[in-house]
């Protein structure tokens, strides 16, 4: 049998799933895009910053509770430190029948580079 890594499932996910850039998030913040900006990060990852009106759900938790936190027709952008787990829960949420549903690629890390707005 042949075994994946952490890798190959991230590569497989990023085909299945759109990929949105920091900069174009940065446009739909500015534009008040009707957008849910889910984090994906871990507890301590979250408390060092995240962007603007973020919902929290840790990549652990995401599929026991994004049904009571998102509905399945809102538009959602996940991002994570560098958009490998957020690629990852994009293709789980879209596996649950969500459909409009991105990953920010180069995840928060991106999100500084491009100058995004930072919440405490």
């Amino acid at each position: 049998m042949t075994y994946k890594t952490g890798t190959d499932l991230v590569t497989e996910a990023k085909q299945r799933i759109r990929e949105v850039t920091p900069s174009e998030v940065l446009v739909m913040q500015q534009q008040n895009a009707p957008v849910v900006y889910l984090d994906v990060r871990e507890p301590n990852e979250w408390n060092l910053g995240h962007l603007p009106n973020a919902v929290h759900l840790p990549r652990g938790n995401l599929e026991s509770n994004i049904e009571a936190r998102v509905g399945r027709e809102e538009t959602i952008v996940i991002y994570c430190a560098r958009g490998n787990r957020s690629a990852l829960a994009a293709d789980t949420l879209q596996q649950m029948g969500y459909e409009n549903v991105s990953s920010m690629a180069e995840g928060f890390g991106g999100w500084i580079a491009v100058g995004g707005d930072v919440e405490d």
